[in-house]
């Protein structure tokens, strides 16, 4: 009889245990005791991160609002730039006595706090990822407390790590203007770096370091998972070691980098499938820009949406009912029926349904898009992304989309009402907020913060249009007077969505008509390894000088099997024959080959048995993934895939996941606010 390999791990693990019980004996021999002999020296200095002590006579402290804080606490011995290699701690005033010496504090933990549910031996630490594009994270030089209010008065401790983003950098703080290494593993690395930081100084902190739990956004979200599904994993200790990562404490004991729990929005990442899952989403029922006709880049999309279908079947991604999730090959042979497609299926049917049966009509919906969030630590940070910004214009430099656009700061809105009290509907309106938004979009990635379509509909209709100063944009607002009007307008081309009113429940006909109205292919064919390498993800998997790099291995096999048939096409360029085989054997600065770094920024490789990594890293217990159906900036299965393996994870106490209808690439909530409901949520993890 055949396993899987999560369950040949489970066995495995007993049968060790079982052998480890079988040689213990089980009580005195009888034989004449032997002498003790002393202990053996430890195998570790005891003294070697001894620098990195937290010095607790060096608190500052905010009266106004009873808040201790340190800046700039360097993680790790020998940190690659301090300027990101760099923490800054927010306390809670009451988890501390403190006494004066000078424009500091000596701060000795107060055991009797209490700080909303919390005692100075329970506080969880919240951990931001405040980048959703992978940009660097500097560590706060300054301080403000515009933002930490929810986090102190919850009773939390908020620490703000810098981190090394998508890019290799030079290093301004040490004055040498060296290029450090950037890309991926890196931004890993240096987060449980932080981490480590923070238990081997646990007995200064008013908190429970066991309690780490770390939240992003878009890709910043992405990271987070990994984080949480790859606890102490083994292939980051050469990564840790070489910026000096503490490993033990001053007895000798290992410190652990697992995090108690995760919390995304938008998840970006598993880029190893992240180009095949975006065409088998959205891509394979595009026929415009880089998916039009004679394009090669439309039979690439093609192949990359069947090599999903594959990729699936060989997976161990379970439901509800713990059978194997599969993809069924039709007549035209797409992978677009099977328990997978359903299982998508009703997660968007039950988002739907949430919506309408928790919606107040006239019910306004204004298409919304992210790049990067701006949770609160740093006061420095809308300044550093404006001198970014310009920096990357004023050098024709790649900038934060890696299209060559930049994006707008702000909005301005434009509404249209739509009536439809006989259930019919308005059609231009119903063209501009339902029909196939994608259509009249860009090619490639290119993407208009403020103007563009979302993917959902509502694009701005000339009549509408309105010239605003410079850095302000029009975006199309829409009002729907009832929810038979509503979805009305989303069928106004072609009954797809169907509403019952007596229940209050909505269906979605396909993925492929869900795909077309709401969720079209926004970005271009192959858009995270893009044929040129231009987007962030390349960059993500550059190395050093050589800033962009391919590193999709399913792009590399399909573009060497098909070769000849794609240099029969116009848009093909003789250079890519071999671009993405030659990308694919560099290594980067640790010897590390490109599969084995695309692997540590995917939680799948840990929390799937299709991959090598499953069952060899501590997986936190509690996981928050919340998704704007509405996202184009991924595919939809992104979140699924990891909610489908942590759900039959061992080990795993708790996955909420909350796809949110009417939202897309944005910090998406199906009601209040994206910072109450994560302390929320940390204090029910907590309770446990």
């Amino acid at each position: 009889m055949g396993c899987t390999r999560r369950e040949f791990l489970a066995l495995a693990s007993v049968g060790t245990a079982m052998g480890i019980a079988g040689c213990t004996p089980s009580g005195p021999t009888g034989q004449t005791p032997v002498e003790e002999t002393p202990e053996p020296e430890p195998s570790v200095d005891l003294s070697e991160f001894e620098g990195l002590a937290l010095n607790s006579s060096a608190w500052r402290y905010d009266e106004e609002n009873d808040i201790y804080y340190q800046l700039g606490l360097t993680y790790c011995k020998s940190p690659a730039t301090t300027t990101y290699e760099s923490l800054a701690i927010f306390v809670p005033g009451a988890y501390f006595t403190a006494e004066e010496n000078g424009s500091t504090y000596s701060c000795t933990v107060n055991e009797k706090a209490v700080v909303g549910n919390y005692t100075a031996a329970t506080a969880p630490i919240l951990m931001p990822i405040n980048t959703g594009t992978l940009s660097a994270q500097e560590s706060p030089t300054a301080y403000d407390y515009e933002g930490l209010a929810p986090y102190m008065e919850a009773g939390c401790i908020y620490v703000y790590a810098g981190f090394r983003g998508r890019s290799a950098g030079y290093d301004t703080s040490s004055g040498t203007g060296e290029l450090f290494p950037g890309g991926s593993p890196w931004p890993v690395v240096d987060l449980k770096a932080a981490v480590r930081y923070l238990r081997y100084n646990s007995e200064l902190l008013p908190c429970d370091t066991n309690r780490v739990f770390i939240f992003g956004f878009g890709a910043g979200g992405g990271v987070s998972a990994v984080l949480g599904a790859s606890g102490d994993a083994a292939l980051f200790e050469p990564y840790l070691a070489s910026i000096g990562a503490i490993t033990h404490d001053a007895q000798g004991e290992t410190i652990s980098d697992a995090i108690a729990g995760s919390a995304s929005w938008c998840p970006v990442t598993s880029f190893d499938t992240a180009d095949a899952a975006y065409e088998w989403c959205q891509g394979q029922y595009a026929s415009d820009g880089t998916r039009a006709e004679g394009t090669w880049t439309r039979l690439l999309s093609q192949e990359l949406a069947g090599a999903y279908g594959t990729w699936v079947n060989e997976m161990d991604l379970r439901g509800a009912d713990d059978a194997q999730l599969t993809l069924d090959e039709t007549e035209t042979g797409a992978y677009s029926m099977g328990s997978y497609a359903q299982a998508l299926l009703d997660t968007i049917d039950d988002a739907a349904t949430y919506f309408v049966q928790n919606t107040a009509f006239p019910y306004t919906y204004t298409p919304q898009r992210l790049d990067d969030p701006t949770f609160p630590g740093d006061p420095n940070l809308a300044a550093t992304r404006a001198a970014d910004a310009s920096s990357q214009l004023s050098s024709g430099s790649l900038p934060a989309d890696g299209t060559g656009e930049e994006e707008t700061g702000s909005s301005a809105e434009d509404l249209e009402i739509i009536n439809g009290e006989e259930g019919a509907g308005d059609k231009d309106a119903a063209d501009k907020d339902a029909k196939d938004s994608g259509a009249d979009a860009e090619s490639g990635a290119d993407k208009d913060a403020g103007a563009e379509d979302e993917a959902q509909g509502a694009a701005a209709d000339s009549s509408h249009q309105v010239m605003m100063p410079a850095g302000v944009a029009q975006v199309q607002s829409t009002i729907y007077d009832s929810a038979q009007s509503y979805f009305a307008a989303l069928n106004a081309d072609t009954w797809w969505i169907n509403y019952s009113h007596g229940s209050s429940s909505v269906s979605v006909s396909s993925l492929r008509d869900f795909s077309l109205h709401l969720r079209p292919a926004a970005l271009a064919a192959s858009p995270f390894d893009l044929p040129e390498r231009s987007s962030k993800s390349n960059q993500l998997f550059g190395i050093g000088e050589e800033s962009t790099l391919h590193f999709d291995a399913m792009a590399a096999e399909i573009v060497e099997k098909n070769v000849d048939a794609y240099a029969e096409c116009d848009d093909w360029d003789p250079e890519y024959e071999t671009a993405w085989e030659t990308d694919l054997e560099k290594v980067d600065s640790l010897e590390t080959d490109m599969a084995t770094r695309v692997a540590m920024m995917n939680p799948l490789y840990w929390l799937s048995g299709h991959y090598e990594g499953y069952g060899q890293a501590s997986v936190a217990p509690h996981w928050r993934i919340n998704e704007g159906l509405f996202d184009t900036d991924t595919s939809l299965a992104t979140a699924s895939n990891i909610v489908f393996a942590l759900r039959k994870y061992d080990g795993v106490a708790d996955v909420a996941h909350t796809p949110v209808w009417g939202q897309g690439h944005v910090l998406a909530e199906r009601s209040g606010s994206p910072t109450a409901n994560l302390l929320q949520w940390v204090t029910a993890c907590c309770a446990e």
